[in-house]
């Protein structure tokens, strides 16, 4: 009886030492905030240009670029080929609620390549984006709304030299 309990004890403070918190904080340096992408002025020299870089945002269901977004892309490309010009970029996808887990997953990452083509197509080296997915669950808004769901369905940016 003595070593089941022991075993049990062993067994449970492994388990419990191997379950580490996450570190869900992010460096003010590679963070994306609400709509703009952000850096740190001891990285790049022109701060304010970075912060004015923007999310592409998507229909319902969709990974084409909006026109209404070609003007983003432009801008974004001119900062990622100026100020940012020896950065590494990561594009993320993003997805509202609606859709499997796996489908949002691929969804995502549809949106993140065809932001990256985009940008490419402007100029900016292939190289130096990498694109990631976060389908479902990187939500900027949760409220069952419409404009909620619209504001999740995105592609942002981190920059890092």
């Amino acid at each position: 009886m003595k070593k089941i309990i022991f075993a049990s004890i062993a067994a449970f403070a492994v388990i419990v030492s191997g379950c580490a918190t996450k570190n869900t904080s992010v460096s003010s340096s590679s963070s994306v905030d609400g709509s703009k992408g952000s850096g740190s002025s001891d990285q790049f020299e022109n701060v304010s240009s970075l912060n004015s870089i923007q999310n592409v945002y998507f229909d319902f269901d969709k990974f084409n670029i909006r026109k209404d977004m070609q003007g983003v892309i432009a801008d974004n490309a001119a900062i990622f080929n100026k100020e940012a010009a020896n950065a590494a970029i990561v594009v993320e996808g993003n997805c509202d609620e609606w859709g499997t887990d796996e489908y949002n997953q691929a969804l995502g990452l549809k949106r993140a390549k065809a932001v990256k083509e985009s940008l490419v197509a402007q100029g900016v080296s292939a190289d130096r984006i990498s694109v990631k997915s976060y389908g479902e669950t990187n939500p900027v808004c949760t409220e069952r709304t419409k404009s909620c769901d619209a504001q999740n369905r995105r592609a942002e940016f981190k920059i890092t030299k």
